[in-house]
């Protein structure tokens, strides 16, 4: 008896896709690459980056190609915007370096919103991807060193700015507020930088739900899985972290209040209320 294949509504609509496709409101067909939108945005090109259906190894090999490359073009522009934010931090456009570095927190916490979508692979889904990516791992990732050089460069421009207004960091931060704007910048580049450093945590998460973080378990690059939770640590702004330790070695307990105690309206910043804490006792 001559096997029947069932109708197939998913090949048809595979087929369908493929283009082009006549747009009613329009009436001009779209996906052929003549339209201005087409090659403004260069579909073509861009859509033809991916491996075609036919050579893809794994069904997710689509997922795992489009999340990476998107990532490498999120990293592009993180990198534009800080050279942009270097010559605008030159020139004291202050306004300016903050709006820009309002949208550079905002790639940098889209980027780590991406990788939960790469969070979807299976372990064993990934292994057989795995075998396709050669000695590849993050490391060699243009956009990452890209930015990390970008920010040696910010981190210079603010030092700049800084000796322009004849002011240091711990100064910044304990001084009279006269410079409150840069104490504003300083902040937003922290806001930047934790975002940045919370991207690669999520990548190492991802990592882990997918070969596993531990010192027998290496990287296609040959470097075991358990670096990673250094590299996610380490600061593109070291100063502005480590002015944060210089505060807190200076600290006194001295002029503040035991909790639940009084506390006069005649007291001033400074000084010693009479029911201040004893040394060593209370929290952090």
């Amino acid at each position: 008896m001559e096997h029947i294949h069932p109708y197939s509504y998913a090949e048809r609509l595979r087929r369908q896709l493929q283009g082009p496709w006549l747009n009613p409101l329009l009436k001009k067909w779209v996906g052929r690459g003549e339209l201005d939108y087409e090659k403004y945005v260069r579909t073509p090109e861009l859509l033809a980056l991916q491996t075609p259906p036919e050579e893809r190894v794994s069904d997710d090999e689509l997922l795992f190609q489009v999340a990476h490359q998107t990532q490498e073009l999120w990293l592009k522009l993180l990198s534009h915007e800080s050279v942009e934010a270097v010559s605008e931090l030159d020139r004291d456009a202050l306004w300016e370096a903050s709006a820009r570095l309002e949208r550079m927190l905002r790639v940098a916490r889209c980027m780590s919103s991406e990788l939960g979508v790469l969070e979807t692979l299976t372990p064993d889904t990934y292994q057989v991807i795995r075998r396709s990516l050669g000695n590849g791992s993050g490391q060699e990732s243009p956009g990452y060193n890209a930015v990390r050089m970008a920010a040696e460069g910010l981190e210079g421009a603010l030092e700049r700015l800084l000796q322009r207004r004849g002011v240091t960091l711990v100064a910044l931060y304990t001084g009279p507020a006269v410079a409150a704007d840069l104490k504003r910048l300083c902040e937003q580049l922290v806001d930047y930088d934790e975002a940045f450093q919370n991207w690669l945590y999520a990548h190492f998460q991802l990592v882990r739900r997918t070969i596993g973080v531990d010192a027998t378990v290496k990287a296609l690059d040959g470097l075991p899985t358990r670096v990673l939770s250094g590299r996610m640590t380490k600061p593109l702004f070291p100063a502005l972290w480590q002015v944060r330790v210089e505060l807190t070695a200076c600290w006194r307990r001295e002029g503040g209040y035991a909790p639940g105690a009084p506390r006069g309206e005649t007291e001033t910043a400074g000084d010693t209320p009479p029911a201040v804490m004893a040394s060593g006792t209370g929290t952090p």
